[in-house]
């Protein structure tokens, strides 16, 4: 099994970037795909990003060009960086980390607020 931490979360203002990590435990980071899920209150829980073993990346829609996800698997690290953000971006951002077989390993989140 992997557990996966996120870090890099805290107050931005609109228009700011920020840049989350999230830090793989498991000898195996290279199989597995990371993405990054965010959930604001009230809401359902939505892709953000991911980024397969072979590079491979998704992105919602609202992204818009203003994310990006990349890995360093000799880190274990997956980050998001996140540009331009809106008042419309505050959530929990959750890494997580699956294989083929479905099963998420999902971190504990960090908060990103989005306010002046």
């Amino acid at each position: 099994q992997v557990q996966v931490v996120e870090s890099g979360g805290g107050l931005v203002q609109p228009g700011e970037s920020l840049r989350l990590s999230c830090v793989a435990s498991t000898d195996s980071f290279q199989d597995y795909i990371m993405g990054w899920y965010r959930q604001a209150p009230g809401k359902q829980r939505e892709l953000v990003a991911d980024i397969g073993v072979g590079g491979t990346r998704r992105y919602g829609d609202f992204v818009k060009g203003r994310f990006s996800v990349s890995r360093d698997n000799g880190k274990n690290t997956v980050y998001l960086q996140m540009n331009s953000l809106k008042p419309a971006d505050p959530a929990v951002y959750s890494c997580s980390a699956t294989r083929c077989n479905g099963v998420f390993n999902w971190g504990p989140g960090t908060h990103v607020p989005v306010s002046s």
